[in-house]
């Protein structure tokens, strides 16, 4: 048994060139108790990513599908290996990050303090990757609910004064995440911790929301110090700023942003409040109507989410 799992996904040349300074950081923890999880979503299997991982870090475990079966999926097979391990808790976290020597430790610590905590998150920081350097730019102090079921990361775009330190949120970035495995048995629903109908983008606001709902608390580690290039990221949350936005996102992680949206209107709807259900209705309609005059492509969603309707209320 080990105290920890830390799972992290590969997938192709993207992410092979953050390994040399991502596999690092591990064996520069001063928190030592874990085993390193790996899942391959490439379809090559001697793609530049194993090749480093076999000759640097053999003892990572890697897990392989033969495809790209996203994030949610991947995770959830990393999480249930995690639970064969018989871990306390996991870290799900992304390659492109750097850490600081005492991050894991500072945050086992407050996990292991209190045992309402479901999930925790450190503050991450954006890393500038082609000048390898630390910023103190926020990139994410946890995630918080804005609206009903709009979420955003907290200080995001700022630069860090401590302002956020002690904020309230009701779960972690999906950049980097504990969770205790006890919460993740507690909430999943079959084998599915995270919802695999979200491929990737929002399975991690669904994943805190489901805690939350679950009773369970999440908490900011301030003193757990990270740093992440953000390839995608907001600046806002005004209706014009939204709009400009979306110019840095490609195509498909608009269509999987519109998707995964609804899929989460749907699938809480039972829960809110007359209030909040007129809040998405009002925040729904503007959709539909900034997909009909600028992204008509977006339309297609509305056809998906009727094919897996069912699913969505199951889940």
């Amino acid at each position: 048994m080990i105290k920890l799992a830390i799972g992290f996904i590969i997938y192709g040349k993207s992410t092979a060139k953050y390994l040399p300074y991502f596999l690092p950081n591990f064996k520069k923890q001063t928190f030592t108790d874990f085993n390193i999880i790996v899942f391959d979503n490439n379809e090559n299997p001697d793609d530049k990513n194993i090749e480093y991982i076999k000759s640097g870090y053999p003892e990572i475990e890697i897990l392989r599908a033969g495809k790209n079966v996203g994030f949610a999926r991947a995770y959830n097979k990393m999480i249930s290996r995690a639970v064969e391990m018989g871990a306390k808790y996991f870290l799900a976290i992304n390659n492109d990050i750097i850490l600081e020597p005492n991050a894991i430790e500072k945050m086992i610590k407050i996990m292991d303090s209190d045992k309402e905590l479901g999930s925790i998150c450190p503050k991450i920081l954006r890393w500038n990757f082609e000048q390898n350097k630390k910023t103190k730019i926020i990139d994410s102090c946890g995630i918080k609910e804005i609206s009903a079921l709009r979420f955003k990361d907290i200080g995001q775009g700022e630069v860090d004064r401590g302002q956020y330190d002690s904020a309230k949120i009701i779960g972690p970035s999906g950049a980097a995440a504990i969770y205790r495995v006890r919460a993740l048995e507690k909430i999943k629903n079959s084998s599915e911790y995270f919802d695999e109908l979200m491929f990737m983008y929002e399975e991690d606001c669904d994943l805190a929301y489901r805690l939350m709902l679950a009773g369970y608390k999440s908490k900011l580690a301030a003193e757990a110090i990270i740093y992440h290039d953000r390839t995608a990221s907001a600046k806002g949350f005004g209706n014009l700023q939204v709009a400009l936005n979306r110019k840095n996102k490609s195509k498909q992680i608009r269509q999987w942003g519109f998707l995964h949206k609804h899929i989460i209107f749907i699938k809480y709807w039972g829960v809110l409040s007359i209030k909040q259900k007129i809040e998405i209705l009002w925040f729904a309609f503007r959709m539909f109507v900034f997909a009909v005059i600028f992204e008509q492509y977006l339309l297609k969603e509305y056809a998906k989410l009727w094919r897996i309707r069912k699913k969505v209320y199951n889940n």
